[in-house]
């Protein structure tokens, strides 16, 4: 009998709450801050972090997980009788975090030979970030607890990804321009002109899809991007920052606009607060077909 974990990384920023009540494996990623590292989840809570930023005349560093970190998550679970560990993880284009996961099973069974065959490892490269993949994390953790198959859990995994869509605004240039999501030519101009960037992921890339003036236009016009682009009918997830009013006005509009309310809302965490700051709003949803 097949016995399943789930692991995801912590940039995904499925709560606290939901890693505990699921058995979810979340591995935290290390922010670095005034030459301070900070595990996040562990040192920090978001909030906490967040102040830190606030405070700081520095920009926020972050690791990548490595391959002893991923070895030692799969020691651990094959000790434990784990037949199979999904790992759902960071945009690979952002990070090495899902290439060392791969490289880590093999380095794994060089060194625990009699799991060969016994202990199954099956990563997924989101291309994405936060709740575009933290929504696949929860709801394959549900399925193992229903005892759903592997194979229908691993197909409603790569189902949810090859669908996802998450469009965002974010409401500070600052943390961009550091990161390299946004040209500094083009983030300077955008600060300048007050400018707002609505940004969207495609092929494990930040796009941009829209410029509005104004922080009110934000909301409304990633609803329009919504409307236009979510099959009906679908989930779709919150992702916010430390703006609870920012949360608020886009539940609201989300809402009234698709005519229920979302799944889950996941609140960022120190990876996405470092390369987009802490003030962002953004919607994850199931595209429809092209």
């Amino acid at each position: 009998m097949s016995k399943i974990a789930i692991i995801t990384d912590s940039a995904s920023d499925v709560s606290p709450a939901d890693e505990k009540e699921y058995g979810i494996f979340m591995m935290p990623f290390t922010a670095v801050l005034d030459d301070k590292e900070y595990v996040s989840r562990i040192d920090v809570d978001n909030d906490t972090f967040y102040k830190l930023m606030d405070a700081s005349a520095s920009l926020p560093t972050h690791s990548q997980l490595t391959a002893y970190d991923f070895i030692q998550m799969y020691k651990r679970l094959f000790a434990d009788g784990y037949t199979d560990a999904i790992a759902v993880l960071i945009n690979a284009e952002g990070s090495s975090t899902f290439e060392n996961a791969c490289m880590a099973y093999d380095l794994f069974l060089e060194e625990v030979p009699q799991a060969k065959d016994v202990f199954h490892v099956h990563p997924f490269d989101s291309e994405s970030y936060s709740g575009s993949y933290g929504y696949a994390v929860v709801e394959a953790a549900k399925m193992v607890r229903q005892e759903k198959p592997l194979e229908e859990i691993l197909a409603f995994i790569r189902d949810w990804l090859d669908h996802v869509a998450i469009y965002f605004g974010i409401y500070t240039l600052k943390y961009a321009k550091k990161s390299g999501r946004i040209p500094s030519a083009a983030a300077f101009v955008g600060e300048a002109l007050g400018l707002k960037p609505i940004l969207y992921i495609d092929d494990h890339k930040i796009v941009t899809a829209d410029k509005v003036r104004g922080d009110k236009r934000v909301i409304p016009t990633i609803i329009d991007y919504v409307r236009k682009h979510m099959e009906p009918g679908s989930p779709y997830c919150l992702n916010y920052g430390s703006d609870r009013a920012l949360l608020d006005e886009m539940r609201a509009a989300a809402e009234k606009a698709i005519g229920y309310p979302a799944s889950y809302e996941f609140q960022v965490g120190a990876v996405i607060a470092a390369n987009a700051g802490h003030r962002l709003i953004a919607i994850t949803f199931r595209q429809k077909e092209q």
